[in-house]
């Protein structure tokens, strides 16, 4: 028989018993990658939360959780698995996973975009587990405006959306391209300062042509061929208008679609929503601020310079036209800028009257009556003795010795920009251009090689800072003119150890210069709220979340 003493002892010990709608809401809170902090919430919140005995009873702080993060990274294998880690993180809690971003953006930038995230496209039905953002499929069409009706999309500013037919250089990958809007929105965090609530990432999933994808046991999408025509254009104004209805001022990027839709979908749309195409703007606005900066450092000016485009599909293109608009700015007329311009695809230089040329192409053609056709790489090269090369095609090593040594016969700094993604569809390696140039070279290239002197030429310096920009200053269209001033912005910025732009560690200060100029040139030419003064450095600052626990 117990004693008095010990039935009082007992008696304090004993705990108010917690009701189950706690233990439910507990075990929420831990779920949503948006509340969870993990062993940081507090003594106190435990207590008021019922999260006692599902956490371990160390109190951590978001430090010691990004320390131990960096140690798991550090001893994995390799950069797919650090990738796969890293995702699994941002779906568990999303304060650490962009606090850690935020903390060492030299190293994560790699890790959670390119090159990395080719692979983690490739193998995305290997790791995926669980939902984040939203794959609307083509059997789903009619469902479209309730899946975007949740409540927990309500505080959505940005969408990046793709269709996964053009995956960086790795082309159709389906519902695998998820890992595209995925990354994209992770940056426009971690640069843009958008609170993770307020993107959503969105996979149209029309199906794949890519049978290995459709074939997989493993494969999430939908395995059926793309449905493409009219089928396809439908299903895109169905999406279209249920993204507009339910957020009239929404930023839609489109990400990744292939050549024969992106222009169209943004010639179509780009009125009737707040909304860009990175693969052909941003990545344009990107190499024309790197241009400029390279010619800086050269000497002359834009309209001096004999530019080959080899590749000319949605980036190819879309540097050239906005190529052409500079130089028209700069004072040539626009047929004179054109002359500036050799655009190289599959086929040899693009020349007028060639067959299957995309509008976009034939903008772009020459009209020289004496060109052997076909014109490949070295022979135009050979012809025109380019002093800028710019590579968007996706063939590793088409930039080869002989190409290169060709043209830096005939200048004495050749501007050489081997663009494509991820590395191992890079159109040269940098230390082969800087030997077969004797080290007269300026180099720019789409993935970071690691290589000293070269410059990486990543989207990632101005996207975000356009998105923002837009944003800030509630601007109804994304106009030319706005990736026209991002581009001139980024181009006043000071490169570092012989680089053409800044350390990957001011991309928040980028971000920032760049939305400021993006959106005084809304304001400039009235896509602006009428009598709207344009927002200052510091009203956009203040804007910016920064990743922390509350």
């Amino acid at each position: 028989m117990s004693s008095p003493a010990g039935s009082a002892c007992a008696s304090k010990r004993r705990t108010p018993v917690i009701a189950p709608a706690i233990h439910a809401a507990a075990r929420a809170l831990l779920a949503d990658p948006l509340t969870n902090k993990g062993t940081a919430f507090t003594e106190a919140e435990r207590d008021a939360f019922g999260l006692h005995g599902l956490l371990p009873p160390h109190i951590g702080t978001l430090e010691s959780q990004i320390d131990r993060r960096t140690r798991a990274l550090d001893g994995m294998a390799d950069d797919f698995h650090r990738y796969a880690f890293l995702r699994e993180l941002q779906d568990s809690n999303e304060i650490l996973f962009h606090a850690l971003v935020q903390r060492d953006l030299p190293r994560m930038l790699p890790l959670i975009y390119t090159p990395t995230v080719g692979e983690g496209c490739e193998r995305f039905s290997e790791i995926w587990h669980r939902p984040r953002g939203l794959f609307l499929s083509y059997p789903n069409q009619h469902r479209i405006a309730d899946i975007l009706a949740d409540p927990a999309f309500d505080r959505v500013k940005v969408i990046v959306v793709s269709d996964g037919e053009r995956i960086l250089g790795l082309g159709d990958q389906g519902a695998g391209g998820m890992g595209i809007p995925i990354g994209k929105l992770a940056l426009y965090t971690a640069c843009a300062g958008l609170h993770p609530a307020e993107v959503l990432p969105i996979l149209l999933d029309v199906g794949t042509d890519n049978a290995a994808r459709r074939d997989d046991p493993l494969y999430v999408g939908w395995r059926h061929a793309r449905v493409r025509g009219d089928e396809y254009d439908a299903f895109l104004e169905s999406f279209v208008t249920a993204v507009s209805e339910r957020w009239p001022n929404v930023l839609l990027q489109w990400e990744d679609f292939a050549g024969h839709n992106a222009h169209r979908l943004l010639d179509r749309y780009r009125d009737r929503l707040l909304s860009f195409n990175d693969d052909i703007q941003g990545t344009a606005a990107t190499a024309l601020g790197t241009l400029l900066s390279a010619i800086r450092r050269t000497g002359g000016a834009l309209a001096d310079q004999r530019i080959v485009l080899f590749g000319a599909g949605a980036a190819g293109c879309g540097i050239g036209e906005l190529l052409v608009r500079a130089m028209v700015a700069d004072g040539l007329s626009d047929g004179e800028a054109r002359t500036r311009i050799w655009a190289v695809d599959r086929d040899g230089l693009v020349v007028a009257g060639m067959p299957g040329l995309t509008p976009s192409q034939t903008a772009l053609a020459r009209h020289e009556t004496d060109i052997p056709i076909p014109l490949d790489l070295l022979g135009t090269v050979e012809r025109i003795r380019p002093t800028v090369l710019v590579g968007t095609s996706g063939q590793s090593g088409a930039f080869g010795e002989a190409v290169v040594r060709a043209m830096a016969a005939g200048v004495e700094h050749p501007i050489l920009f081997p663009l494509s993604n991820p590395i191992s569809r890079a159109e040269a390696h940098p230390t082969d251009l800087f030997d077969w140039t004797d080290g007269r070279a300026i180099v720019g290239t789409g993935s970071p090689f690691g290589v000293a002197g070269v410059t990486q030429v990543n989207n990632v310096f101005i996207f975000p800072g356009v998105g923002l920009g837009a944003l800030a200053v509630g601007a109804r269209c994304v106009t030319e003119g706005m990736f026209m001033a991002a581009a001139r912005e980024l181009a006043t910025m000071d490169g570092e150890g012989g680089t053409l732009l800044p350390p990957i560690t001011r991309l928040r200060d980028i971000a920032l210069r760049v939305a400021t100029a993006v959106a005084r040139q809304a304001v400039a030419e009235g896509v602006a709220p009428a009598n709207s003064p344009a927002p200052t450095e510091s009203d956009i600052l203040a804007t910016m979340w920064v990743a922390r626990y509350d």
